[in-house]
């Protein structure tokens, strides 16, 4: 076989990705085709979320609904994507497989090294200061910074607004 394996995408009903990958592996597994199915994975990311000043890592798919394979495609390969549990069949035209171009790939896989950050305020909400001298204070978003993790506050202190820079961390939502 010369012809090199490519990635494909393919739909699945949301929340079965990982069961499909696995059944995929499986079936890959007993019949012993590695070399036409070579890779399956489900696209996710590491996603830093804080909430109530709490920091929690979390994993979360990218692109629910949806299993990459890197494959040769030929009448086994295919049959047996398509006949797996959960899934819908393959992104393309007529639902015929369709590989994703080097770019398509490389901004798949290249930026898997940044993890991002969630917070659940935005800009001009009204936060807390929490675990600082400034405990208890009640600040306006200004700005966010989340490849600093920081945000610039808008401080009422003492009859005055003073802008001040704190970590995510220290900052929690206030309920109206």
């Amino acid at each position: 076989m010369s012809e090199a394996a490519k990635w494909y995408v393919i739909h699945t009903y949301s929340g079965y990705e990982n069961k499909v990958a696995q059944n995929i592996e499986k079936v890959v597994e007993n019949r012993k085709l590695h070399d036409l199915i070579q890779e399956v994975r489900v696209p996710t990311e590491k996603v830093t979320e804080i909430t109530d000043g709490k920091t929690k890592e979390i994993e979360r798919k990218t692109y629910p609904g949806y299993v990459l394979v890197k494959m040769i495609v030929t009448d086994d390969s295919w049959y047996v994507v398509r006949n797996t549990r959960g899934c819908t069949g393959f992104v393309g035209p007529a639902s015929e497989p369709t590989p994703l171009s080097e770019q398509e790939v490389k901004s798949l896989f290249g930026i898997d090294v940044s993890s991002s950050v969630e917070v659940n305020f935005k800009v001009g909400d009204r936060v807390q200061i929490s675990g600082t001298a400034m405990d208890g204070f009640i600040g306006v978003v200004q700005n966010i910074n989340l490849d600093e993790r920081s945000v610039d506050l808008l401080v009422s202190m003492f009859g005055r607004e003073t802008p001040t820079t704190l970590p995510i961390s220290q900052v929690v939502t206030v309920e109206d």
